[in-house]
């Protein structure tokens, strides 16, 4: 897929799921983000780069971390997910973290500026994600570290069903290696790649919890990477959508809800 094209469908999707994407997320990725945040290892007046950072739910984190002495920027793809980060951390009273849209693999910052460098989620979105690290390497500081996660293997992720839902409908080629970072080592290979020392690798299992079909189906549909493409569908489109992903998970319901399985690998590297 060009590269160029992978890069505006990530903007205006992400545009478009900013308005769904705590709701529906939140509590879903948590896990993931709590034990990024601790391999990270903030200290009090760190400098903190959080790259795809959404709406800020790490960012915040890490900044409570650093506190006031440190400082947290925050970058991201899609500018309405920059804009929402901007005006959380306003009403928060968060002034040591700022945000500005940039692609990961071109972050327009200076060499050496930061003691860590943070990515959630968001490597798989990616062109080219050994570039992207690559990208966070050049501005860390020599000592510093880098941590990311990922989704793990497509066959622990029981949501996995919606992008060939999606692409049935439409060829939304919204990220076709999408679990490609989290099958075996490839994450902790690509830090590899980019450079990075002294490598930790880590899977997590988890469950998402949903408490009703429409919570499951705006999560999968219109809070997360398909909703680019979810928005162009009609109304009968996307109730048959809607029924194929129920019935692709119907074997995690649990009463009116649904408890899905999923996976999370999360690796550090360190600059040296």
């Amino acid at each position: 897929m060009d590269a160029k094209l992978q890069r505006r469908i990530q903007r205006y999707g992400w545009d478009k799921a900013v308005s769904y994407y705590e709701p529906c997320w939140k509590q879903q990725l948590e896990p993931a983000q709590t034990r990024l945040l601790a391999l990270a290892e903030l200290q009090c007046g760190a400098r903190v780069l959080d790259v795809a950072c959404g709406t800020g739910l790490v960012s915040f984190r890490a900044a409570a971390s650093v506190g006031p002495e440190g400082a947290v920027v925050g970058t991201d793809i899609s500018e309405n997910m920059v804009e929402r980060a901007y005006a959380m951390a306003v009403q928060q009273c968060l002034p040591n973290a700022t945000f500005a849209r940039m692609d990961a693999e071109d972050i327009r910052l200076p060499d050496g500026t930061f003691d860590v460098a943070l990515c959630a989620l968001g490597l798989m979105y990616v062109p080219n994600p050994v570039r992207a690290l690559q990208e966070m390497s050049r501005v860390l500081k020599h000592g510093g570290r880098a941590v990311a996660a990922v989704w793990g293997q497509r066959d622990r992720c029981g949501w996995a069903a919606i992008f060939p839902i999606v692409e049935k409908r439409t060829h939304s080629e919204v990220c076709p290696l999408f679990f490609q970072l989290g099958t075996q080592d490839m994450l902790a290979q690509t830090f590899q790649a980019a450079g990075f020392k002294d490598i930790v690798s880590e899977r997590l299992s988890t469950t998402l919890h949903y408490a009703s079909p429409a919570d499951a189906c705006g999560a999968a549909f219109a809070g997360g990477p398909v909703a680019l493409a979810y928005s162009r569908f009609d109304a009968r489109t996307r109730q048959a959508a809607h029924a194929e992903y129920l019935a692709a998970i119907a074997t995690y319901r649990t009463g009116e809800g649904y408890a899905i399985p999923g996976e999370f690998v999360v690796v550090r590297g360190d600059k040296k």
